[in-house]
């Protein structure tokens, strides 16, 4: 005789995930579980508000982005749509920095704070998820909390050019979380409207998560795994979940059912390719068998990282090459591991779950197709550990049989999650500035060029000009042809006023590059200020022929012109610049240059008085509205000006002999011999100094 089963017997049997509501006190639960997770993640990552953006990655996506600084508009979100800039199309992230920018502009709090709510948002939904999926209330808990919580999580959180990464995260958990919704469905109705409507939203949510961040592109293999466990959509594995009312699937249908998500990712990789191919970030310069041998250690490393997350850096260089005895043994770690997982196929499904989504996710940033210089990175992890964790909680979980072993591993979680969030609190910590974060990397990597380029990059624009030159040869010192290094050490002679001692950086950076523009741009003001005006004619010219509005170029190039008596055109390119770029202080100082050549003298100190709202250290300009006050006769004007520019730049003779003037025009002779008997001392052949000390010493 065919048994019946009642309703209350088949609910009995059917996985938590699908019981049809909890009850009162679990509900309470889950509510002070969801407060916790968010409030905690706020609290733990808050001291990140307070950080600066740091100079690696954050111009490209934010400061130095004009695209980005202009705020959210038509205009920008259609760029934001068709942009490969930095490299990547992740549309939704460049909206997501657009937004950012309209509400908090350049104030760097607003951008953190934006990153730390949406990963407190993803600690919450990484519970809700694997709470729906598995129906553990308890593991699900700190899963999440593991999860948001771990020092590995910092450079995705702190790091303002990875909202990619907290953005396309809130995704991955929203697919994962309506595709069990669909899964419900489907089971409850078949193919009915409620079930394809929860299909159509996943769809939807993975092309966004894609849109956000191309890591996804994994997404749907993680989801067919999970069919495997825990929805034990197959029967294959419906003996591991248990005594399962409900039908099976083939697998046949489950891939099929995917198709539409292997086409989004199908087209995600092919346009994720063409650009960073393009950016040129596709990098061809190691064989096949030192990428694979890289990407096998870096398995191994970042599984280190997860257990011990010590000397953290924003940067592990790439070796090159791995030494033979570190790739055999990594590679008998992940086949150990592997054949493990796979051992326990049916009787603990949840590892091979775990380690393949941990593994699978791991491919588009494993190094095969070398996209930057780093062998591996923290921010990498912030989906593919998902896994990992998987595997260890439920293993857990599945020991943790009596009430005293479970009071043994909570206490023990307990001491885990402390232990994450002391570390995590000391590693946002190295994330304060560009110092902080480069120092750190100093520290605890070798070889490390990068940290010492972009730490000396923070010195010279604090005025540490010297010790950032030390950074810059310590860079070198590692890879002598590294482009950025020898730009900076040019850029740095130039500042010092050495512009001949530039020029020989600039030639090696080009080497590297020649057809960058930023080096070739700046090579060109070296040679202009050599007075070799027709060399830089020429590199300005490759530069203007390439990127019309390169507003460095169009200033740069206006004072060859100028040079060359050619004032009316300089003036013309100048007034380009400023339209695209209205707060550029020395195209305002150029521009005064130029009017005054033309006799525009109102119009000329107009600018330069614009060039020194916008640049308040610019003790050069002062000195050339001083000059322009001494000939409008207005003295004590010009002996304010004057004084302001020498303490800013005390070592210019021109500026001391027009300070000098304007002092015996205001009658205070002995202040004004001393002005221009120290710019003989400077300049001891210095006629304007000299023909005013005489006649001032003729008079009395």
């Amino acid at each position: 005789m065919q048994t019946i089963h009642s309703p209350v017997k088949a609910n009995r049997v059917a996985p938590p995930s699908l019981l049809p509501a909890d009850d009162l006190a679990v509900a309470r639960r889950v509510r002070v579980i969801v407060l916790v997770l968010f409030f905690g993640t706020l609290l733990l990552f808050a001291r990140a508000i307070g950080h600066d953006f740091v100079n690696y990655d954050d111009p490209d996506y934010v400061t130095a982005n004009a695209q980005v600084r202009a705020g959210l508009s038509f205009e920008t979100m259609r760029w934001a749509m068709t942009s490969g800039e930095a490299s990547n199309w992740h549309p939704l992230t460049w909206m997501s920095h657009l937004l950012d920018a309209t509400m908090f502009g350049l104030n760097p709090h607003g951008h953190h704070a934006t990153s730390v709510g949406w990963h407190a948002l993803n600690a919450v939904l990484a519970f809700l998820v694997m709470r729906r999926l598995t129906g553990a209330l308890w593991t699900s808990a700190f899963f999440a909390a593991l999860f948001a919580w771990h020092p590995l999580r910092v450079e995705s959180v702190a790091w303002v050019s990875e909202r990619k990464d907290v953005l396309s995260g809130f995704f991955w958990f929203a697919v994962l979380w309506l595709y069990a919704g669909y899964v419900e469905r489907r089971r409850a109705g078949g193919v009915g409207g409620g079930a394809w409507r929860f299909y159509v939203l996943t769809l939807c949510a993975c092309a966004l998560g894609l849109m956000a961040k191309p890591m996804l592109v994994t997404l749907p293999c993680v989801v067919l795994l999970l069919d495997f466990w825990p929805l034990g959509r197959t029967r294959w594995w419906a003996g591991a979940v248990g005594p399962v009312a409900r039908k099976t699937e083939t697998l046949t249908w489950l891939v099929a059912e995917k198709a539409p998500f292997f086409l989004l990712v199908a087209i995600s990789s092919v346009v994720t390719f063409l650009v960073q191919r393009g950016g040129g970030s596709v990098s061809s310069a190691l064989t096949i068998d030192a990428r694979v041998a890289n990407a096998v250690v870096a398995v191994v490393r970042y599984i280190g990282k997860f257990l011990l997350p010590v000397d953290l850096a924003v940067l592990y260089p790439h070796p090159g090459h791995w030494a033979a005895g570190k790739v055999a043994a990594a590679v008998s770690v992940v086949v150990v591991l592997t054949a493990a997982a796979v051992w326990q196929w049916r009787r603990r499904p949840w590892i091979a779950v775990g380690w393949f989504w941990f593994l699978g996710t791991l491919v588009p940033v494993i190094g095969l197709v070398q996209v930057g210089l780093q062998s591996m990175a923290d921010r990498y992890t912030y989906l593919p550990m998902l896994g990992v964790q998987l595997l260890v909680l439920w293993t857990v979980r599945e020991r943790a049989t009596s009430p005293g072993a479970r009071k043994a591993w909570a206490w023990a979680g307990g001491i885990v999650l402390v232990f994450c969030a002391v570390a995590t609190t000391r590693q946002i910590g190295v994330w304060q500035n560009s110092l902080t974060l480069f120092d750190r990397a100093v520290a605890v990597t070798s070889g490390n060029y990068v940290a010492h380029d972009n730490r000396g990059l923070f010195l010279f624009k604090a005025g540490r000009i010297e010790e950032a030159m030390q950074d810059y040869r310590a860079a070198l010192a590692i890879n002598p042809g590294y482009l950025n290094a020898n730009n900076n050490l040019g850029h740095a002679f130039g500042e010092l006023g050495r512009p001949a001692e530039a020029v020989p950086w600039y030639r090696v950076a080009l080497k590297a590059q020649p057809d960058h523009l930023e080096v070739r741009n700046n090579l060109a003001n070296a040679l202009s200020d050599l007075g070799q005006l027709a060399e830089a004619t020429e590199h300005y010219n490759f530069v203007l022929a390439r990127q019309p509005n390169h507003t460095n170029a169009l200033n740069g190039s206006s004072v060859v012109l100028a040079m060359e008596n050619r004032p009316a055109e300089a003036k013309a390119r100048l007034e380009q610049a400023l339209r695209l770029a209205p707060d550029n202080a020395s195209a305002y100082a150029n521009l005064g240059n130029v009017c005054s050549m033309l006799g525009l003298r109102d119009e000329a100190l107009g600018h330069y008085r614009r060039a020194i709202d916008l640049n308040a250290k610019d003790a050069h300009t002062r000195y050339m509205i001083g000059a322009m006050l001494n000939e409008q006769g207005k003295f004590a004007e010009a002996v304010e000006l004057l004084q302001r520019s020498l303490v800013l730049r005390p070592n210019h003779p021109d500026a001391l002999a027009q300070l000098g003037l304007a002092l015996v025009r205001v009658g205070r002779s002995d202040e004004a011999l001393k002005a221009w008997r120290t710019a003989l001392q400077m300049q001891p052949g210095h006629a304007q100094a000299a023909a005013w000390l005489q006649a001032a010493t003729a008079t009395k």
